[in-house]
């Protein structure tokens, strides 16, 4: 009897979630951006939409309204409409039923903005950003006016209907509840229109820390750059669940093409590891070091080093342990031509065992091939940590020259894959995830804040960048106002001038102003040499919303420091002019201005005097008499000090581009 009741408990219990399953299914779905405390857009004809019984009819009710809204699903239960928005206000409720209602509570009408980008975006006020003041910003952010929403993290390599939420939070009224963990630069653009504006405020934040542009781009349209094209293509017919085995052949087929045209290798040999091999004419490098400080300046590629030692007799037969401490980024390691191990990034702390079997008296080479794309590369860390050991015995140490070769240079590598299972970096993922399912919410803008991952590859970023925010406009098939933040300075400051990837990515970043409907705001000025997520994330909000309230309000406000216009070459000086001026050329507190070189027809470029005259710059040095070009900022880190008279930083740049 006990059983019988059981079993009738089970089926009952089935029948139960059957019906709920029913019941659920029977009502209407909204999408994740449909939530209590929304905003939407003011003055649009805002899209709605969802799921419902396929076939069913679909009534919404606003609350700006009186009258009632009709639409009917199809046949698989999709449904949508547009519903006009009247000017900001709230709060409002509406109602979307098919017969059972669904009601959203405490809506808004107002501004909406989409913000986007990776970590300097995505860096929170408290949590691990702690940005300046973070303690009192938090406790004062009480707006109630200001809504948001945090996109989830998620990766996909193909379109998705919805995006996902923490927790399912959905839309949120900004509190010091709710506003720690949410990004800084977001808040604090939202803030500023809350407060100059006197309107309700959306902010949708989807963001990725260390992510580079083609992760937000459509295939689509990455399709269209040669650099990209082939792995798109494969990607998009891929599933998910076969996304390792593609990685595994994209990686082995790319393994073989960078070998092909690696000078360190013969027929796939790895010829420069081999410890017949003469290096006698290759040049030294001491290690550890950075290369970039010492023998190969702003160099990224691939880099053979080699170094020669002697195996005492009493090691003969017996397994090593070979410590080279951190190498940025990758490595693929070699003993005595054999590979004993390969790592890949900066971080990793390089240990490998030698095999008895590798290990003869005499002489022995140790072959270290090194792949670096961005930054730094080579070794680091203490000497010490540079050993060849007999466990548990005496050492050798590995520290000081080594013999290197440059392998081949990073512009000769073709495109890397990266693995798409769980990686942020997957061209088109991130889009696929986090941008796409946003779509046809209505929004006034964007503001973007990336570039870190892209600073090696300024020349692709021309192209990328305006295919973005052309991949994004099309997307909703409207030429939104897309604001975005020029990198700030990082690294240490060099004595003399030099080529900057950073500098060049902050130019390919200032050419996209030339696309219609855009606005930069320069950080230069509130960087950190040593913090790549500068603390002072006010201001940037605040640079980003003066853009926003003059170009997108109408505002009658300055919105951008000096950008360059023209130059003139006069006798031994340089003539230059800017647009931006407003209040004229300006210092702090009057001090010369810092940042300028100058160079001649050699293109050797020597740090210059420069003085205001009216709206003009005039730049000089008395090592170059006939001069050519000048260059502003043009570093990674350099103290410059161009302002306007509103207080607005003048943007780097350099007259003799190239594009």
């Amino acid at each position: 009897m006990e059983k019988i009741s059981g079993m009738k408990k089970i089926i009952g219990l089935s029948f139960a979630l059957q019906l709920i399953c029913i019941s659920i299914y029977a009502d209407v779905r909204l999408p994740a951006l449909f939530t209590d405390n929304m905003v939407l857009q003011q003055c649009t004809d805002a899209p709605f939409w969802g799921e419902a019984a396929p076939n069913k009819v679909v009534k919404v009710m606003v609350g700006w309204e009186v009258r009632e809204y009709e639409t009917k699903s199809d046949n698989k239960g999709y449904w949508n409409i547009n519903i006009p928005t009247p000017k900001f206000g709230g709060p409002y409720s509406i109602t979307i039923s098919d017969g059972k209602k669904v009601v959203l509570r405490n809506v808004m009408i107002g501004e909406v903005w989409i913000c986007s980008g990776q970590s300097n975006m995505e860096m929170p006020l408290a949590g691990w950003g702690k940005i300046q003041n973070y303690q009192d910003e938090i406790a004062a952010a009480n707006y109630p006016d200001m809504r948001l929403f945090q996109v989830k993290k998620v990766i996909r390599n193909t379109p998705q209907k919805d995006v996902f939420t923490e927790n399912n939070t959905g839309w949120q009224v900004c509190s010091s509840k709710t506003i720690p963990e949410f990004s800084a630069v977001a808040y604090f653009f939202g803030r500023d229109l809350v407060k100059n504006r006197k309107v309700p405020v959306g902010l949708i934040h989807t963001s990725w820390g260390g992510t580079p542009a083609e992760s937000w781009v459509s295939a689509e349209s990455l399709e269209t750059m040669p650099y990209f094209k082939d792995y798109v293509r494969q990607l998009k017919q891929v599933s998910q669940n076969d996304l390792s085995l593609f990685y595994i052949g994209q990686l082995k087929e790319w393994q073989r093409k960078v070998e092909e045209i690696d000078l360190g290798y013969e027929k796939h040999y790895a010829k420069w590891a081999s410890p017949d091999f003469d290096d006698v004419k290759w040049e030294d490098m001491p290690v550890p070091g950075s290369w970039e400080n010492s023998v190969l300046p702003d160099f990224d590629g691939v880099v053979w080093v080699r170094k020669t030692i002697e195996i005492p007799l009493r090691w003969q037969g017996k397994e090593l342990t070979l410590r080279l401490g951190g190498i940025d980024d990758d490595d693929i390691t070699f003993f005595n031509g054999e590979e004993v191990g390969h790592s890949e990034g900066w971080n990793v702390q390089r240990e490998y065992n030698v095999p008895a079997g590798l290990v003869k008296a005499g002489k022995a080479v140790i072959a270290v091939r090194i792949s670096d794309m961005a930054l730094s590369g080579g070794f680091y860390g203490d000497p010490v940590t540079l050993q060849l050991m007999l466990k548990n015995s005496d050492s050798i140490s590995l520290s000081g020259n080594w013999k290197y070769q440059i392998g081949l240079k990073q512009s000769e590598i073709p495109l890397r894959p990266i693995s798409p299972v769980d990686n942020p970096k997957c061209p088109t993922t991130l889009y696929n995830a986090m941008l796409y399912p946003l779509a046809p919410f209505a929004f006034q803008g964007v503001i973007w804040y990336q570039g870190e991952a892209n600073a090696s590859m300024a020349e692709q970023y021309r192209t990328l960048f305006p295919l973005l925010i052309n991949d994004w406009r099309s997307l909703w098939k409207r030429n939104f106002p897309f604001y975005f933040v020029q990198l700030a300075s990082f690294n240490p400051e060099r004595a003399e001038p030099y080529d900057s990837e950073w500098a060049a990515l902050r130019e390919a970043q200032l050419n996209t102003l030339h696309w219609s409907n855009t606005g930069m705001a320069v950080t230069m000025d509130i960087g950190d040499a040593k913090d790549i997520h500068p603390k002072n994330k006010q201001e940037v909000g605040r640079r980003l919303a003066l853009i926003a309230r003059a170009k997108t309000y109408g505002e009658d406000n300055p919105y951008s420091g000096p950008i360059f216009k023209t130059y003139k070459v006069e006798d031994d000086k340089i003539r230059i002019s800017f647009s931006h001026v407003e209040g004229g050329l300006k210092t702090p507190d009057g001090e010369s201005l810092k940042g300028f070189a100058i160079c001649g027809s050699d293109h050797c470029y020597y740090w210059a005097e420069a003085r205001i005259e009216g709206d003009e710059i005039i730049v000089f040095s008395p090592k170059v008499p006939r001069p050519y070009a000048v260059r502003y900022g043009w570093a990674d880190n350099i103290s410059c000090n161009l302002y306007n008279g509103a207080g607005l930083p003048a943007s780097p740049f350099r007259t003799d581009s190239r594009y």
